[in-house]
């Protein structure tokens, strides 16, 4: 987990990348924790991770929890029900 030392978050209110809630304010943390993402030099490495370890809450990678289920699924799907192991091969 060598990239976490650089993720963009590193210095952020954790609680901003997991919000209590789907709507309202917790929309807008969503919102603000993924415009953060957005400009991670390490978001695909943390996507991975969070898909590999089955991180079910909180914003990883630029994805949301809804987003990051269908992405679990999609690929544990194609991997032939090996789960989201194989993604974490592909992140640099």
């Amino acid at each position: 987990m060598e990239w976490l030392r650089r993720a963009a978050c590193a210095n952020e209110d954790p609680d901003l990348f997991f919000p209590v809630g789907t709507a309202g304010p917790a929309l807008e943390d969503i919102a603000d924790a993924k415009r953060i993402c957005g400009r991670c030099l390490v978001a695909a490495p943390c996507l991975a991770w969070a898909l590999s370890t089955g991180q079910t809450s909180g914003v990883w990678g630029g994805t949301g929890e809804v987003e990051r289920a269908a992405l679990f699924r999609r690929t544990r799907d194609k991997a032939g029900g090996k789960g989201a192991a194989t993604v974490a091969k592909c992140a640099p």
